[in-house]
C-alpha cells in the first residue's frame, strides 16, 4: 500500500550484532527478518491519507494536484451526498450500466499512471449504486493507458432489492451505510484502488489506517480517531479554510486540499501541502469538526466516536495535532439512505420594485390563486424576500422578489398550466411586473428519509483484485448506551458591559443539512467567552434570532472541548435538498446568518 523503507547496511549490521551479543550472554533471541523489519518501520511512521474530493462536481483538477504537490500514502475521494445518490439513482433507472460516479474515470485517466509511480493507494467511494461497473471501467482504462492497478470493490450497500423485506417502501435508491472493514479487506489483498458503493465518509481513511496498523474491530479508541480525521478532511477544502467564518484573517487563496497524517493510536495531524493556499489553523479544523453532525455520540458502522473527548493542539503551521478521542462499541444498526421520487415541481420569482411592496406580492398572491383554482397544485409556496432598499441608488437595489414553488404528483399541473397562469400576469398585475426568467416545464424532485435495520441483515463483500469474493461481517454488537448530561461550563460571571453588536463578531459557525434536518455548529476562541455563550445561546434564544426555526423541534449539544455547541433543527428543510422549498435548501447559510444577528455582547469580547 505503501513504497517499503529498506532498512540500510549499517542498520542491518546493528541488528545483527545485537543478536550476537544476546546469543552470548545466554538469552533467547530470534533475530527479525528484513520483512518484519520494513514492516515494523512502516508502522512506525503516520499514514498520509489525503483527500481529493468532498461531493460529485468538486474541484476536477484536486486529484492530479494532490499527487503532484507532496507526498502522500493513500487518496481518497468522497463523491456521495444524499443529493448524489437521488442523481445515480435516476441515471440508472435511464440506463442500468451507470449509477456511478462518471467524473472519477475521468479523473484518472491523467493520474493514474503517476499514483502507481508513485506508490499511492486510492480509495474512493465512487462506486455510487454501481461499485462493480466502476470497477470494470477502471479496467479498461488501464488497459488503453497501458497500465496494470490491482483493482478491487465492496459490495452489499446496495438493498433496493431487499425493500420489501425490511419495510422500507418503494424508494429507487436504498443504500446502508457501510463501514471500513471492507476496504481493509481489499487493501490487505494488495489493492492499488479500492472503489465503495455508499460507505460512511469517515471509512475511507479507518480503512487505510485498519490495514495500514493492523487494528482489530475492537481497537475503538484508534478507530474513533481515524474516524475524526477521516471526517475532518471529507468535505475536502472546508478543512483548509474553505466556507470559513474567519476567512478575512487567514491567508487567501484558492484553498489546497486536506491531508491528515494518522498515527499508530488514531491520533493524526491534519495539514496540508507545503505552498499551497488556504490555512489549516485551530478555527478551520474546528469549523469542520462542528459540520453536520448532531449529539456528542458520532455512530457510525465501525465505532461510536465521542466528539466531546477530541483534543485539538497547534502543531505548527499548517498542522493541527487531533489526540484524545476515545471509542465506544458501534450500534447494532446500518443507517439506510431513501431516495424516493415525490412529484414534480416548478418555480417562478417575480421581481417587485419601489413602493408597496407587501402590496404588490399580496396582488401576485391573490391572482395566481384564482387562476390555479380550477386544479390546484397540490403544494403551493410563496416566500418573499424583502432584498430591497428605500431611495436605492440602482433598481436592483430597489427590489425584492418574490418565490413561487409548486408541487404536484401530476408534472402538466405544475409545468404549462402554472407557467400559463405565471406569465399572463405580465400586463395584467401590479406596476413594474417581471419576472427573473420565465417558468418552464416541471421537473422531478426526490424525498430523502433515513431507516434503520439490523447490521447482521446487511451481506457485505469485498471483491478482490484477484475477483474472489469475500465476506465482511459488521462489527457491532449490542452495547449500552447511559445518557450523556449537558457538561456544566463556568467562568464567566458577567455584570461587565455590554454592546448591541452582531454575533458573529466573537463566534464562528458552520451549519449544513442532515435530510431533513439542519445543523449549526458555533465555537468561540477563549474560555471565557465560551461560558459567555453556553449561558447566552440557548434554545430559546436561537427561537428568536432564527424565526423560522421557533416552532420546530431545537436540540443543543455542548462540546466544551472544541469550545462548541452544536445545536440540531429539526424539519427545516423540509424532505430534504431535493424536495426543499427555501432559498438555501441545504441549510449553508443558516450559521451565517445566526451570526449576522444582533446579541448583548461583552465588551471584553470585542
Amino acid at each position: 500500500m505503501t513504497t517499503p523503507i529498506t532498512p540500510t547496511l549499517q542498520e542491518l549490521r546493528q541488528e545483527e550484532s545485537r543478536q550476537e551479543q544476546a546469543q552470548q550472554a545466554g538469552r533467547a533471541a530470534v533475530a527479525p527478518t528484513l520483512e518484519e523489519l520494513v514492516l515494523q518501520r512502516e508502522k512506525a511512521r503516520p499514514l498520509r491519507v489525503a483527500n481529493a474530493s468532498g461531493f460529485y462536481g468538486d474541484r476536477f483538477s484536486a486529484v492530479a494536484e494532490m499527487l503532484a504537490d507532496g507526498p502522500i500514502d493513500v487518496l481518497t475521494g468522497d463523491y456521495l451526498a444524499e443529493l448524489t445518490m437521488l442523481i445515480l439513482g435516476r441515471d440508472r433507472m435511464r440506463d442500468p450500466s451507470t449509477g456511478y460516479a462518471k467524473t472519477f474515470l475521468r479523473q484518472l485517466e491523467g493520474s493514474l499512471g503517476t499514483a502507481l509511480d508513485r506508490g499511492v493507494t486510492i480509495v474512493a467511494n465512487a462506486g455510487g449504486l454501481n461499485p462493480c461497473g466502476l470497477a470494470a471501467k477502471l479496467r479498461e482504462l488501464a488497459d488503453r493507458l497501458g497500465l496494470h492497478p490491482r483493482i478491487a470493490f465492496v459490495r452489499g450497500d446496495d438493498l433496493l432489492d431487499r425493500v420489501g423485506e425490511f419495510g422500507l417502501g418503494s424508494p429507487i435508491t436504498a443504500n446502508a451505510y457501510l463501514g471500513a472493514w471492507g476496504i481493509v479487506e481489499c487493501l490487505n489483498a494488495g489493492a492499488d484502488i479500492v472503489v465503495t458503493g455508499r460507505v460512511t465518509d469517515a471509512s475511507l481513511v479507518v480503512g487505510p489506517a485498519a490495514a495500514h496498523f493492523g487494528w482489530s474491530r475492537d481497537d475503538f479508541d484508534a478507530l474513533a480517531g481515524a474516524t475524526v480525521a477521516g471526517h475532518i478532511i471529507e468535505c475536502g477544502a472546508q478543512a483548509t479554510g474553505g466556507n470559513y467564518a474567519f476567512f478575512t484573517e487567514q491567508t487567501r487563496g484558492r484553498p489546497g486540499f486536506p491531508i491528515a497524517e494518522v498515527r499508530a493510536d488514531g491520533s493524526c495531524v491534519v495539514t496540508k501541502h507545503v505552498g499551497t493556499g488556504g490555512a489549516v489553523t485551530l478555527g478551520t479544523v474546528t469549523a469542520q469538526l462542528l459540520y453536520e453532525i448532531g449529539g456528542p455520540r458520532y455512530a457510525g458502522p465501525d465505532v461510536t466516536t465521542r466528539l466531546d473527548t477530541v483534543v485539538l493542539a497547534d502543531d505548527g503551521p499548517d498542522r493541527v495535532l487531533v489526540s484524545g478521542v476515545i471509542g465506544e462499541p458501534p450500534p447494532p444498526t446500518l443507517k439506510v439512505g431513501l431516495n424516493t421520487l415525490g412529484g414534480y415541481r416548478n418555480e417562478v420569482a417575480f421581481i417587485l420594485t419601489g413602493l408597496d411592496i407587501e402590496a404588490k406580492a399580496a396582488w401576485v398572491t391573490a391572482e395566481l390563486d384564482a387562476a390555479l383554482a380550477g386544479r390546484r397544485p397540490a403544494a403551493v409556496h410563496y416566500a418573499l424576500a424583502r432584498t430591497d432598499h428605500a431611495d436605492a441608488g440602482t433598481q436592483e437595489a430597489a427590489s425584492a422578489l418574490l418565490r413561487i414553488t409548486v408541487k404536484d404528483p401530476d408534472p402538466a399541473v405544475v409545468g404549462r398550466a402554472f407557467s400559463s397562469a405565471a406569465v399572463e400576469l405580465a400586463l395584467a398585475s401590479y406596476p413594474g411586473c417581471t419576472v427573473t426568467a420565465p417558468p418552464g416545464e416541471g421537473t422531478p424532485f426526490g424525498v430523502f428519509a433515513a431507516a434503520f435495520v439490523d447490521a447482521g441483515a446487511v451481506a457485505q463483500e469485498a471483491v478482490l483484485p484477484d475477483r474472489s469474493v469475500v465476506p465482511v461481517a459488521h462489527g457491532g454488537r449490542t452495547r449500552l448506551v447511559v445518557d450523556l448530561e449537558e457538561p456544566v461550563v463556568a467562568g464567566f460571571q458577567g455584570g461587565g458591559p455590554t454592546r448591541r453588536a452582531p454575533l458573529g463578531l466573537v463566534a464562528g459557525a458552520r451549519s449544513g443539512d442532515k435530510g431533513g434536518s439542519a445543523n449549526i455548529g458555533l465555537w468561540v476562541r477563549s474560555d471565557a467567552a465560551y461560558a459567555w455563550l453556553c449561558r447566552t445561546l440557548t434554545t430559546d434564544e436561537l427561537r428568536r434570532l432564527l424565526p423560522e426555526a421557533a416552532a420546530l423541534p431545537i436540540t443543543r449539544h455542548l462540546l466544551p472541548n472544541l469550545r462548541g455547541i452544536n445545536f440540531v433543527v429539526d424539519g427545516l428543510l423540509g424532505d430534504g435538498v431535493s424536495a426543499g422549498v427555501r432559498f438555501d435548501p441545504q441549510g449553508k447559510g443558516l450559521g451565517e446568518w445566526l451570526r449576522s444577528r444582533h446579541v448583548d455582547i461583552p465588551e471584553e469580547f470585542l
